[in-house]
């Protein structure tokens, strides 16, 4: 630490002021003690000049009267003698140096004393020389002036003794200056040896104090805060340590906010630089090193502008206005730009003169990224990477606006891939997924120029196809270009090893001639779909105006649906199961019916769709398992055996995460046995979700319902999988039964199943028997049980009551049927 050395400087300081201060002193000491002498011996002279006038003038007017009393008569009578006796004696009691008498006329008549003295006497009154001092009385006698008496003293003695007190006055006064010389040294000596040992000590304590001082400001120098400066001191140095302390602590909270400052920019994710007014880089952090592949070194000196692409520069400018947010591209060292959202800020300043400038930029690669991929997205569908709805209807539009334009036609073909719900069932959604995509791109290859299709929801798409031919053959070429696309479909699909073929159904609608704008042309094309899909699919069907009306229809009867269930207008009956050895009634399927008064009977096929549409399915599911139970309770009442009721059981209420508990609720109201009735699943239904189907039917089985899967044949279920189930019995789907007796293939698949569902012991049940033949190969084949159309209409719980009761009574209703064959 360097040393503050103060001590000689305060010294000599100190030395110089004390000698200044005793020169003062004894100068003015030495001009009031001449000026004290001076007047001291005026006083003196004049002291003795007032004695002699005292002397002569303090003389009684009554001495000097008497004596010119005396001496008049001597003068009037010309007495000399008289006139010297007497005048002797004046001179001794008055000490004058002459006494004269003069006559009237000035002629000297009689004297004593010195007569010398008389050179230069005037007439008439007391004069002063300098050296004598004469008193003039005139003599009077008998009323008349006789002469004149003159006195005359002499002052030269008192000069003399003036003059010696001069002389001892200036041996005083030289005395007094070298006693006054050496007390003046003496005390000056003594005073300035106070003052430098006072001075001294106030110098060695203000250099401790501004060496201390000194060290702080070098400690602060080097960045240490610690150490504290002592404040006890009230003077000047003490205010001074004071202000020292309080920017002490305020340079330690800026450094520290500094630091601190700077370790949060240089710790920031965004790129920050500060830049001078002139846009000049002064300082860049840690991330904008990284954003922009410079090093700080590289980027200080450069301007801001020179990170802009030559485009970019005329629409960025630094200026002391607001925080301005906006996004452009910064250049990195490599030449390639990057996308950032770039903010400024003016520092502090004046308002049109800023300090300088920050500038943070946030790299938004990846949120560019991320938009293109929404904006892809919301265009285009992820999985077959064709336009999605919107898109779709967007690019229709343009069409429609484009065709409308030239004059020319275009048709849109609605297309839906047939059940398709059941490859997601067996096969599981990636399976599915995997259709979609090769459909997607089998359909592409066979669009002519113009062409585009779209994924309008989750197995349906549109394929709008701009037409050149003449309006007569429009049609024809239309059907082919379907049919061409409807085979290519059909083809074998590869799909986890598994052979798979798909089909579709199609609807085409087309402008100008079935509608004139995007809504009214996709809606016609779905109602043409939809009446595809109901003649069986695999087909196409081209608009026309009644198919509209069936829609609306399909649409009343949605609503009218749910005000027949909330009006309790929904019917069950029964359908008679046969066991074919016998010919006896083994049970029934509960069939669930809807008759409106203006409509007539809607088919369940019709309505069971619409119900699972609308969620209705639940309310419909449950409503026909409490009436079932319902009949079956009175059924019992009346000591009939009814045999096992068959209830179809629904996806939806499979799903149900209560369903076990609810079912048991209700069987234990209704006072049924569960092992009265029979749920019936179909294969879609049961592979939909295995794992949790498995777990839900076990825990129903346990209660003592049984199990059956309802149009075996039709799905994608495995034998493996089948063995997993607690099923008992298989319904063979009534597309199988029809056309048994004519179709080689479909009675080798019904025996087939027959001898498999025996083999897993499992029942069997053929559905649609319609005539004798269809009973007798089935009965030949083993099936144990039928119901069809050959054994009556489904019938009213009444009616099924009637017919057990007939039964038991000792009439078989359909002995006539089994008369002739034998199993």
């Amino acid at each position: 630490m360097r040393q503050v050395r103060l001590v000689p400087k305060y010294l000599v300081i100190s030395v110089v002021l004390a000698a200044l201060m005793v020169g003062v002193t004894a100068t003015i000491l030495s001009i009031v003690y001449r000026d004290a002498l001076s007047d001291i011996m005026a006083a003196a002279i004049d002291t003795n000049r007032a004695v002699l006038t005292n002397r002569v003038d303090g003389r009684s007017p009554e001495v000097i009267e008497s004596l010119a009393s005396a001496l008049a008569p001597a003068v009037a009578a010309g007495n000399l003698a008289q006139l010297e006796k007497l005048l002797n004696d004046a001179i001794t009691e008055s000490g004058a140096g002459l006494v004269l008498v003069r006559d009237t006329e000035g002629l000297l008549l009689q004297h004593a004393g010195d007569l010398g003295l008389e050179a230069g006497i005037g007439g008439g009154g007391p004069e002063r020389g300098g050296e004598r001092l004469t008193v003039t009385t005139p003599l009077i006698d008998s009323d008349a002036p006789v002469g004149t008496l003159v006195q005359v003293f002499d002052a030269g003695g008192l000069l003399a003794t003036n003059a010696q007190l001069g002389q001892q006055l200036a041996t005083i006064r030289e005395e007094a200056r070298r006693t006054g010389s050496v007390k003046l040294l003496g005390y000056g000596a003594i005073a300035l040896l106070l003052i430098g040992v006072l001075a001294t000590v106030v110098a060695w304590r203000q250099s401790r104090t501004i060496g201390s001082l000194v060290a702080g400001a070098e400690r602060l120098a080097t960045g240490d805060f610690g150490a504290r400066l002592p404040t006890e001191r009230t003077d000047e140095l003490g205010q001074l340590a004071r202000a020292f302390e309080e920017m002490r602590d305020k340079l330690r909270n800026t450094t520290v906010s500094r630091d601190y400052l700077d370790q949060m920019i240089g710790n920031m994710a965004d790129a920050i630089i500060l830049a001078s007014v002139d846009q000049e880089i002064l300082r860049a952090n840690a991330a904008a090193e990284a954003l922009l592949g410079y090093r700080e070194e590289e980027l200080i000196g450069r301007s801001v502008q020179d990170l802009l692409p030559n485009n970019r520069r005329d629409t960025f400018q630094l200026d002391a206005g607001p925080r301005r947010d906006h996004e452009t591209t910064l250049l990195k060292s490599s030449g390639k730009t990057v996308p950032v959202s770039l903010s400024s800020s003016a520092l502090p300043g004046t308002a049109e003169h800023p300090s300088g400038f920050v500038v943070s930029a946030r790299d938004i690669s990846e949120r560019k990224a991320a938009e293109r991929r929404i904006r892809y997205l919301a265009r285009t569908d992820s999985l077959t990477k064709v336009p999605n709805r919107l898109q779709f209807q967007h690019l229709l539009q343009r069409s429609i606006a484009r065709t409308r334009r030239s004059g020319r036609r275009l048709a849109l073909l609605y297309l839906d891939v047939d059940r398709f719900k059941d490859i997601n069932d067996t096969f599981g959604h990636s399976a599915g997924d995997s259709s979609l995509e090769t459909l997607t791109q089998r359909v592409i290859k066979l669009l002519p120029d113009g062409g585009f299709i779209g994924r309008l929801a989750g197995d349906e798409f549109g394929v709008v196809l701009e037409v050149d031919e003449p309006v007569a053959g429009e049609r024809a070429w239309l059907q082919s270009v379907a049919r061409r696309v409807l085979k290519e479909i059909a083809d074998v699909l590869i799909v986890q090893g598994h052979e798979l073929y798909i089909t579709a159904s199609m609807g085409i609608a087309c402008f100008p001639a079935d509608a004139d704008n995007v809504p009214d042309l996709i809606r016609n094309a779905d109602a043409a779909l939809y009446h595809a899909k109901r003649a069986g699919g695999n087909r196409l069907e081209f608009y026309n105006p009644d198919m509209n009306a069936a829609a609306v229809e399909r649409l009343m009867i949605k609503s009218k649906l749910r005000r027949s269930y909330e009006l309790d207008e929904l019917l069950v009956n029964y359908q008679p199961k046969i066991e074919l050895t016998t010919g006896e009634v083994a049970g029934a399927e509960a069939l669930v019916r809807w008759e409106l008064s203006d409509h007539g009977l809607v088919l369940p096929s019709e309505f069971i769709p619409l119900a699972e549409e609308t969620g209705l399915i639940l309310e419909i599911g449950e409503w026909v398992l409490k009436r079932v139970c319902t009949d079956l309770a009175e059924w019992q009442r009346q000591t009939v055996v009814p045999g096992q009721i068959s209830v179809n059981l629904s996806l939806k209420q499979l799903a149900q995460p209560n369903f076990v508990r609810r079912t048991n609720r209700i069987f234990r109201r209704k006072g049924i046995t569960p092992d009265s009735l029979e749920l019936e699943i179909t294969e879609s239904t049961l592979m939909e979700n295995p794992e949790r189907t498995v777990r839900v039917l076990r825990e129903l089985r346990q209660t003592g319902l049984h199990m059956a899967i309802d149009d075996f044949g039709t799905g994608y279920s495995s034998l493996s999988a089948l063995q997993q189930f607690p099923i008992g019995t298989l319904k063979i789907d009534r597309s199988f039964v029809e056309n048994l007796v004519s179709n080689p293939d479909d009675a080798t698949i019904v025996a087939t199943i027959i001898e498999m569902a025996h083999n897993l012991n499992m029942k069997v049940v053929a559905e649609g028997v319609e005539s004798g033949q269809q009973l007798d190969f089935l009965r030949r084949m083993g099936c144990d049980y039928a119901q069809g159309l050959l054994f009556g209409s489904p019938m009213s719980g009444d009616d099924y009551l009637e017919l057990l009761l007939r039964e038991r009574g000792g009439e078989t209703a359909y002995r006539g049927l089994f008369a002739g064959g034998r199993r």
